[in-house]
């Protein structure tokens, strides 16, 4: 089989066209991974072995394909979360945030989004929904109030939460990444919109919901009994994950001119929480910790991720992003204005319709081929944003729409209170809309 100069196979199975193989699987793999038949990292997996079997990619333009930066940040903030939350300071302050508010729903309603979306911002959107959701099914019960409207608008605020930084989504991570965008980036260019939008959605959300959310002065006593001390369960503990995570924020802050990557600097945190966790403890306790803390990371997510990174590069290699740039170029005659507005909305609406992480994986390489037809890599930036504004936003369109939606609805459903498609829809889509819509004007008045 002869290669090609980049690693890709000149001489591909049965002498067929690399195109139509790299075509042919990439379809496949994305049409079984939204078909939710068999679990997306072994998809993802096959799909990426199968470009190397038949002759598209080479292993070792495989592994060139693979964006280990995005991967590390992952690894390491769900190991730093995982070691995290094991001091219940996530609990201590969902209750802490419902008394303050003397334990009234909407109040409750409003701080717990609040501090979703906050979190949202710092960890990760499905992190931070699996660790509040919990606490909010608690509260609920207790206040005998329905939990729907809760959880809708915790699912709203992760999403809204996780587009304002780089580590908050994982579009964002992939998309900083490949496009070489800082942490201090995003907060510059998407923070000041992310805070607009989660001010004026949380408007129709109280309008729609404030006459349910009533509770008897004697369930609110009940849920003002809560002792917030008593879920901090470790706290020496929760002054070592504090402190390494606010050095791990600075580092991300300060990564341009230290001339790190996220990765590293999520890595090292990783390791050093790790190490002190683990310092006091025997080798035998140590193996079972470190082995806990592993285990908590999301290898499904790492792994589909490994998958989906080798499908793109080999539809890219086999020249079909090549061919889709030219195509798109060509309809929007070039126009950076219109190209912006195409993935703003064309992001928005795919992502609410299928899972926002392979479709980024795609555009990406097919918005870094414009660079040259559009004058170098400064003139990508709007359609960056507009990237990210799309995705993580578009994942409130639906139930499908991003992992913490299905992550919140996994869980009303084992609490007896399962969360409907269509009602989901209904409420959300003119949200999703509505902030589209935001988006759309702040694109176009601050870049375009």
């Amino acid at each position: 089989m002869m290669h090609g100069e980049n690693g890709a196979a000149a001489g591909v199975i049965f002498g067929w066209d690399p195109l139509w193989i790299a075509a042919g699987l990439f379809v496949a793999t994305y049409a079984v991974v939204v078909s939710e038949r068999i679990n997306r990292a072994i998809v993802a997996l096959l799909g990426a072995g199968l470009m190397i079997l038949s002759g598209v990619l080479t292993q070792q333009a495989a592994v060139r394909g693979v964006d280990f930066n995005t991967l590390g940040l992952l690894v390491g903030m769900m190991v730093i979360v995982a070691i995290t939350r094991q001091s219940g300071v996530f609990q201590f302050v969902a209750i802490w945030s419902a008394k303050k508010v003397q334990a009234e729903p909407l109040g409750i309603l409003l701080m717990l989004a609040l501090f979703t979306a906050l979190f949202s911002a710092l960890l990760d959107n499905v992190t931070t929904v699996l660790l509040i959701v919990p606490v909010t099914l608690l509260i609920t019960e207790e206040l005998k109030v329905r939990p729907y409207p809760f959880l809708f608008t915790e699912i709203v605020a992760s999403n809204i939460g996780g587009t304002a930084t780089l580590i908050g989504d994982p579009p964002n991570i992939m998309i900083g990444s490949a496009a070489n965008l800082s942490f201090n980036d995003f907060v510059f260019n998407l923070m000041p919109i992310a805070l607009l939008i989660f001010g004026l959605t949380m408007i129709p959300i109280v309008l729609v919901w404030r006459k349910d959310l009533v509770a008897s002065d004697r369930d609110r006593l009940r849920v003002m009994a809560f002792k917030e001390r008593e879920a901090i369960t470790d706290s020496r503990l929760l002054k070592q994950s504090l402190a390494v995570l606010a050095l791990v924020t600075a580092g991300f802050v300060m990564a341009h001119p230290l001339r790190l990557e996220p990765a590293t600097i999520a890595l090292f945190g990783a390791a050093l929480l790790l190490l002190l966790h683990n310092f006091p403890h025997k080798a035998e306790e140590q193996a079972k910790h470190v082995h806990h803390s592993f285990a908590e990371v999301e290898w499904v997510t790492i792994f589909f991720f490994v998958g989906l990174f080798i499908v793109v590069y080999g539809i890219e290699q086999a020249g079909l992003i090549g061919l889709a740039t030219r195509q798109m170029l060509s309809m929007t005659g070039g126009d950076i204005r219109i190209l912006s507005m195409a993935i703003l909305w064309g992001s928005a609406v795919f992502s609410a319709l299928v899972d926002n992480i392979p479709f980024v994986a795609t555009m990406i390489p097919l918005i870094k081929s414009m660079a040259p037809a559009l004058g170098g890599e400064q003139a990508l930036i709007p359609l960056w944003w507009s990237l990210a504004l799309g995705a993580c936003l578009g994942g409130n369109g639906s139930l499908i729409g991003a992992s913490a939606n299905l992550v919140v609805a996994g869980f009303a459903e084992r609490a007896g209170h399962p969360i409907r498609f269509t009602t989901f829809l209904l409420h959300a889509a003119p949200l999703m809309l509505g902030s589209i819509a935001i988006s759309s004007a702040y694109i176009w008045f601050r870049y375009l």
